[in-house]
């Protein structure tokens, strides 16, 4: 039986999904399958798989039941004592495996090993930014507050699934960017979690993953904060404040990232995010939200975006200045 399982959900995922399963069967580590999860596509995904010569890679396909049912799809299927997940746009490093794996080896109470990730555009540039975590140990009061695990990045023990379950299959509740916050609630609460601290992913940046609607992104935060402090202690339900402050901060930035660029429920959620948890005027993420919104007010939207267009273009020319630290992950060796 392969050591690892890597798990990737799809649906009509053609244009990126063969650079994606490419970024697997270049890892320095071997052993492992890959399940893709044809989630009801209707492009010529069966066919492409079809083709493929690397026996590690193999097509599972259902009707169209969301990311969450998917992935449990994929667990349920899974030979591997390690699972791996990776979403149908994003980027392995090559060593992405090797260091996790041996990580877990190593850790034998870890439930969970997650890395820090490179950001790239829709056409797989680097924009400059990575997203760095501090989250490893005992991470629960950390992750209730806010989400700060990319699921590309993560590898879990099968153990923890068998144990607590798989992603809630309440679907329709939860926008494909927050059932995994909930999953990582439920393991932290039994296991200790552990971060390679460099990035090892590459999140895919782009329009269908920055503009989600906000009403619903909304309504998902706040079942998984309620589900998640129904059940927790009454010493712990002071952190249930901070988690909603959180929440309101994200779906600011949320409102700010979208076409229409909504500056007044923007505004409504930066006030929110004081109200709920008052200390996060201290915090940089809501500094850097205070000076978006300010400078949105004094420009306007037109002349905000052209700002952004600047500031952006200058965060890619200085990472292009340290190019030879980045590797993409095909070159990687």
């Amino acid at each position: 039986m392969p050591k690892v399982s890597v798990i990737v959900p799809a649906y009509n995922a053609m244009q990126y999904l063969p650079e994606t399963v490419d970024s697997v069967l270049q890892q320095t580590f071997t052993d492992f399958e890959v399940l893709i999860i044809d989630d009801g596509s209707l492009d010529n995904i069966k066919e492409w798989v079809s083709n493929l010569t690397d026996k590690r890679v193999k097509l599972i396909s259902q009707k169209n039941q969301g990311v969450s049912l998917a992935r449990n799809i994929g667990i349920s299927q899974a030979q591997g004592e390690y699972i791996a997940f990776l979403d149908s746009d994003d980027l392995w490093y090559a060593t992405k495996l090797e260091k996790q794996v041996c990580c877990l080896d190593n850790n034998p109470r870890i439930g969970l090993v997650h890395s820090w990730m490179s950001v790239i555009d829709e056409r797989g540039k680097p924009t400059g930014k990575v997203m760095t975590s501090d989250t490893e140990g005992s991470v629960w009061k950390q992750l209730v507050e806010q989400n700060t695990v990319a699921c590309s990045s993560v590898m879990v023990r099968r153990l923890c699934f068998q144990t607590l379950g798989g992603f809630s299959p309440r679907q329709n509740e939860y926008p494909v960017d927050v059932e995994d916050w909930e999953m990582w609630i439920r393991i932290a609460a039994h296991y200790p979690f552990a971060v390679i601290k460099e990035p090892l992913i590459c999140y895919r940046q782009h329009i269908s993953n920055t503009s989600k609607n906000w009403q619903s992104l909304e309504k998902a935060y706040r079942i998984v904060i309620e589900k998640t402090f129904h059940t927790a202690p009454p010493e712990l339900l002071y952190l249930k404040n901070r988690s909603y402050g959180h929440a309101n901060l994200r779906l600011a930035w949320k409102c700010l990232q979208s076409k229409d660029l909504d500056y007044k429920q923007a505004l409504n959620f930066w006030q929110q995010a004081l109200i709920h948890y008052p200390q996060l005027r201290y915090c940089w993420e809501y500094i850097r939200l205070s000076l978006a919104i300010t400078a949105l007010q004094l420009f306007g939207a037109n002349n905000y975006t052209q700002v952004l267009k600047l500031i952006y273009a200058l965060r890619r020319h200085l990472f292009s200045l340290g190019q030879e630290t980045f590797i993409y992950p095909k070159d990687k060796n």
